[in-house]
């Protein structure tokens, strides 16, 4: 294993990626990664500017005789999703990505890589500096928050842009053109919490105990792309787990928590629970076969999968056991993973939903769930169900970001350029596909809708997850497919 990047071709677009890697970048803190493209253009003697959103856009004239040929968009993200192992010591706001390169793949150790979106942004880099590069005018639109609300998309001012074509590079295949995608909603519920002193109806002289219960090694991934493989949610399985043991055992929730991110399925979750002292062991030991069970059921999508029982000091307080249930039901009830399959696009989620975080708060437990779906009856009926269930357990809904989808053009100048420019290059029709997963195309469609889209990517595996990795010769290949594309659009009169 090794972390030198240096002579892995294409060499401008991995040594644009290398100084990317280096910079933190969460969602809402891309202020060097913005900094870093316009260094660039300057370095380049290019137009660029920053908007009130955070965005940089930078122009670059035609290569000379494509001055005729449409405008053409490049659209990427600056920010990442920063999840990490908690045996990681690792500080996002401080730390470069320490990478692994193994076996044809790069990879992060115990982090999220940032392939997703920052091979993207190295390859719209390696297009302005690229001797090669044949393209007509082009507009070059690094968008900030991506992954957290899509702010800097939402930001963007019509009179700002000139293009009419854009191609979004925030997909995860070279070989596939996705042409549609979901649109998201987020759910905010928070459920009052009594704090009490533990009291059981049985029990001697008031006796106690307290255990943590943790259950980890799940795999996640995007709660988009991954979704389709029914990995299992940290969440709801620990809630399943807590609800299978109060049916025989009484406890009391201390706290609970897991997840981190909206769009990242939970690796991780854990509760401190109160019970009575003489049914410990009858607890720990339910506890421990539960656990078995989820392990033999998830071993083919989560082999890593355990639980940790371990005793600890008992808290001052917790929630009285009917609040706890009350909990433990809410987590039992909400909806999660795979609504409905596409009607329409074999293999094609057409709606889902992710319980992303679960946290105690001083009043309260939150809980947040995020919903996804290529149909607007779908996404507004998955949403509705959230608050169905909220409104039946006593917690408080707010309607949380949402983001439009695109629904499929499959008959646009921009996809044919770049079918031809595909079937030239490797000799075959590239996939025509949707995603389930909310790009930044369905924001800039509604802004611009007489704008043609369409975008394509690179291979990467687990995005929003430790387990992230790229693979090495399907990131030449998205970029050779990017310069065709660009060549093949030029050949046309704007």
């Amino acid at each position: 294993m090794e972390d030198d990047l240096s002579g892995i071709e294409p060499q401008i677009l991995w040594g644009h990626f290398d100084g990317i890697r280096k910079i933190p970048r969460c969602s809402k803190h891309e202020g060097r990664a913005a900094e870093y493209v316009a260094r660039v253009a300057r370095r380049l003697w290019l137009d660029w500017n920053v908007d009130e959103a955070g965005n940089v856009l930078v122009r670059k004239a035609a290569t000379p005789g494509r001055e005729s040929s449409p405008k053409v968009l490049l659209q990427s993200h600056l920010d990442m999703v920063c999840e990490k192992n908690k045996d990681i010591d690792h500080d996002f706001s401080r730390d470069p990505i320490e990478i692994n390169v193994e076996d044809g793949w790069i990879s992060a150790r115990g982090t999220t890589l940032g392939a997703d979106n920052g091979i993207g942004v190295a390859a719209a880099l390696a297009v302005l500096e690229d001797p090669e590069a044949v393209h007509g005018p082009l507009e070059l639109l690094f968008t900030v928050d991506e992954e957290d609300g899509m702010s800097g998309a939402r930001g963007l001012r019509v009179g700002e842009i000139g293009s009419r074509m854009m191609i979004n590079l925030d997909t995860d295949d070279p070989h596939s053109v996705y042409v549609g995608c979901a649109g998201g909603e987020n759910s905010h519920l928070r459920l009052p919490i009594r704090w009490v002193r533990p009291q059981f109806e049985i029990g001697s002289a008031g006796a106690v105990a307290a255990f943590e219960v943790i259950l980890r090694g799940l795999k996640g991934g995007h709660s988009g792309v991954d979704i389709s493989l029914e990995r299992g949610n940290a969440i709801k399985l620990l809630g399943f787990l807590l609800w299978e043991v109060g049916e025989k055992v009484p406890f009391c929730l201390a706290s609970i928590s897991g997840g981190d991110k909206h769009n990242a399925i939970p690796r991780e979750a854990e509760a401190h629970v109160i019970l009575p002292g003489e049914r410990a062991e009858e607890f720990r030991s339910l506890v421990e076969a539960v656990g078995r069970s989820l392990q033999e059921e998830y071993w083919m999508v989560d082999p890593d999968l355990s639980v940790k029982i371990s005793p600890l000091e008992v808290p001052e307080r917790a929630a009285s056991q009917e609040d706890s249930e009350q909990v433990i039901s809410i987590i039992r009830a909400l909806p999660n993973g795979i609504i409905r399959w596409s009607p329409d696009i074999p293999e094609l989620v057409e709606t889902s939903t992710n319980l992303s975080v679960v946290s105690t708060e001083e009043d309260h437990i939150f809980f947040q769930a995020a919903s996804r779906s290529s149909s607007k009856v779908g996404l507004k009926a998955t949403a509705g169900r959230i608050r169905a269930v909220a409104r039946l357990a006593g917690a408080k809904v707010e309607r949380g970001d949402r983001y439009p989808g695109r629904r499929p053009e499959l008959h646009s100048k921009l996809l044919s350029a770049c079918q031809e420019a595909h079937k030239d290059l490797f000799g075959r029709e590239p996939m025509i596909k949707s995603i389930h997963a909310g790009l930044e195309m369905g924001i800039v469609g509604e802004k611009f809708p007489e704008m043609e889209m369409v975008s394509f990517g690179t291979t990467i595996e687990h995005p929003h997850s430790p387990d992230e990795r790229v693979k090495i010769s399907a990131v030449e290949e998205f970029y050779r497919f990017v310069l065709a594309a660009l060549e093949k659009i030029s050949e046309m009169e704007g």
